[in-house]
């Protein structure tokens, strides 16, 4: 029975109002199951697509959708993000993780699920073997939801990438997730960013360095947004020296300064793995480029991408990483939109494009002359542009404005 029709059967059957959208989605999945293009296919019910009239998916919808992919061998991602779950939906979500044999990928990000739904969501993956990329993203689970994904990780084996981001975890909870990651062998992308701590003392970002210390499996780690200062950043710093596994490090938004670009720059000199770094909207002014441009320039050939975004740097610093470029054949992505250019810096990224050296579409500059003088304009590239929204038209997955889950790909999506 094609999705549609099963669509209709079962409102029917429930008295339920047909939701437009959903029927406008399951149509276009069941033409492409009839093409045969595709073995395996994602339905997308965003609810943030702005090509097409939305009516957004509430719980009793996806208590529909999910009775009809269960088990439809062709369906093996499900994108629900931005719609109206909440817990009243979450349920449902776990059973379909229970008995759905096909599901890889399962969106959920921004459904106002709250502690209760993770914990359903969370048991249901006690027994799941084929999940391996959830994202829960802006979920406000808090502390209590947090503690249950931590708890699921102790007991499966087979989820590989997670995203908690911006779900108000608590302290208890991250350290938590630290602890089971000294374990975990199968998880290779964790995203921790946003978390409710308070304090000063840093304790989580301790515990994340003792585990990166013992675990030799994870590839991509996010911390936005934790409140790192320059001791926690030595501590995952030191971590590096023995972790021979992680290659994308997002630090971004955090409070690191040049002290921290210090132990970072002395990391780099002898870590062979790490390959996209995410130091962002951080303040580590020309003292802490110097730092990094003089690792980057005489030792380190394995780093890809360093994103420096809004970091107070001035003209010296900006085109002493220029120069290390032009030393470096590995560093291929730079992105330093947001720092303060002179006319030295403008001429130096310039020239970098000019002479080939750095593609356009791995950089978030582009240069222009105005009145016989270069400046640089801003472009839409960066290491994770599409991480809370996708664009109307163009590639959603392009490399260039999501450079570092390109170079680092952990999972079919996001």
């Amino acid at each position: 029975m094609a999705l549609q029709e099963g669509y209709y059967k079962i409102c029917s059957e429930k008295f339920q109002k047909v939701n437009p959208f959903i029927l406008h989605i399951l149509q276009k999945v069941d033409e492409e199951i009839k093409k045969g293009l595709k073995e395996r296919i994602t339905v997308n019910i965003a609810g943030n697509n702005r090509l097409i009239p939305v009516q957004r998916v509430t719980g009793e919808d996806f208590c529909v959708v999910a009775q009809i992919l269960k088990n439809h061998p062709s369906i093996n991602g499900l994108d629900v993000r931005y719609n109206l779950i909440s817990d009243a939906g979450a349920r449902y979500a776990a059973e379909l993780l229970q008995k759905q044999l096909y599901l890889i990928y399962l969106n959920l990000m921004f459904n106002d699920i709250g502690p209760e739904g993770g914990e359903l969501i969370a048991k249901a993956l006690h027994e799941n073997t084929t999940l391996k990329y959830l994202r829960m993203t802006g979920n406000k689970i808090e502390n209590k939801g947090g503690m249950f994904f931590a708890a699921m990780l102790q007991i499966n084996s087979s989820l590989e990438k997670l995203d908690l981001g911006d779900c108000d975890l608590g302290m208890q909870s991250v350290i938590a997730f630290a602890t089971v990651l000294t374990q975990n062998r199968a998880m290779k992308g964790m995203n921790l960013s946003r978390p409710i701590l308070y304090g000063e003392q840093e304790e989580s970002t301790v515990h994340i360095g003792h585990m990166l210390k013992e675990n030799h499996h994870l590839v991509e780690l996010h911390m936005c947004k934790h409140g790192i200062k320059n001791y926690g950043f030595q501590q995952l710093c030191n971590a590096l020296y023995v972790n021979s596994s992680l290659r994308y490090l997002d630090v971004s938004c955090n409070k690191i300064t040049r002290d921290g670009m210090v132990y970072l720059a002395d990391v780099l000199k002898t870590n062979a793995t790490l390959e996209v770094i995410d130091i962002s909207f951080n303040r580590i002014e020309n003292a802490g480029a110097n730092c990094l441009s003089e690792s980057l320039t005489s030792h380190n050939r394995s780093l890809k991408a360093l994103s420096i975004v809004s970091n107070s740097i001035e003209g010296e610093g900006l085109v002493a990483l220029a120069q290390s470029m032009h030393e470096n054949p590995a560093l291929s992505h730079i992105y330093i939109w947001g720092n303060k250019f002179d006319e030295a810096t403008c001429v130096a990224y310039s020239d970098l494009i000019k002479k080939g050296r750095l593609k356009p579409e791995n950089t978030d500059v582009e240069p222009c002359v105005v009145d016989g003088h270069v400046y640089l304009a801003e472009v839409s590239n960066g290491l994770k542009k599409h991480y809370y929204w996708t664009p109307t038209y163009g590639d959603v997955y392009g490399h260039s404005t999501n450079a570092g889950f390109a170079l680092v790909p952990v999972g079919q999506t996001l």
